[in-house]
């Protein structure tokens, strides 16, 4: 099936979902006051590193999921990304990065809406309304300072009829094995036998809206009963029909998960 027509405006910057509802259970006791994309990484919070590269590369808009201590975050960054003089944000910008930045956020508050986050899948089709044909999807909870949001990208994702595009990294210490198959340009759902290389998900990834729609997820847009839904099946079910491409990303990249990764993090230069 041929990818659906975006609409005649349709522009090479895209909106983004950043995903920020997690408990952050090993970074505990850390995260028992302050969500964990808060927690500092060089003198920022760690989700303002993405914010500013998508800002950056000309987003115009990013929606954010939260639950655990989902207020802090809307408290924090507020509605206009960049436009707050008085904000903490703004401040630590450059005064070049403070003149280029104006980007729209919006919340998809699940801890507010359904007592808990809804796992990715499920929180991306609750914040689908507010979501384009093609968006971004990235974590707030991942240190890639290198990532680009390029425009160039997104061109090339549209151009073709893929469902997802990935990118993925060499597989770190806590994640061995990996988690999905790369050849030819596709990400592979490859089974535990096959001997072929994994490399880990980055969390970075384009994304079309008919992923989150029937026939591939059976939950309503808007997600209006909170139904939890993984997003690997659904990646693992569109590879098996050779929708989802990906490829590797050698950048600086951490998964911020203990305090132990945070605190070589900011031991770095």
């Amino acid at each position: 099936m041929p990818p659906a027509t975006p609409p005649s405006d349709f522009s090479a910057t895209v909106p983004a979902m950043l995903l920020a509802a997690g408990r952050g259970e090993r970074m505990r006791p850390l995260t028992d006051t302050t969500p964990k994309p808060l927690l500092a990484v060089h003198g920022k919070p760690l989700m303002q590193w993405p914010l500013e590269a998508l800002a950056r590369a000309g987003c115009p808009q990013t929606v954010i999921n939260t639950a655990w201590l989902g207020d802090q975050i809307s408290e924090m960054f507020g509605h206009v990304f960049g436009l707050q003089p008085s904000s903490n944000i703004h401040k630590s910008l450059s005064k070049e990065e403070q003149s280029g930045i104006a980007m729209a956020l919006r919340y998809s508050h699940e801890g507010r809406d359904f007592g808990a986050a809804l796992e990715t899948a499920g929180g991306i089709v609750r914040a689908l309304p507010q979501l384009g044909p093609v968006f971004w999807v990235l974590a707030g909870d991942v240190f890639a300072p290198d990532f680009v949001f390029s425009a160039q990208a997104v061109h090339d994702f549209v151009a073709g009829n893929r469902l997802a595009h990935l990118w993925l990294v060499p597989n770190p210490g806590h994640n061995p094995r990996g988690d999905f198959g790369l050849e030819s340009g596709l990400a592979l759902n490859l089974p535990a036998s096959d001997p072929r290389p994994r490399y880990t998900y980055s969390t970075l990834g384009l994304y079309r809206r008919e992923l989150f729609v029937a026939p591939w997820c059976n939950i309503p847009s808007g997600n209006p009963q909170g139904v939890k839904a993984a997003l690997a099946p659904l990646l693992r079910a569109a590879m098996d029909q050779g929708r989802v491409s990906a490829e590797l990303y050698v950048g600086r990249w951490t998964d911020v998960g203990t305090p132990e990764r945070l605190a070589q993090i900011n031991a770095l230069d």
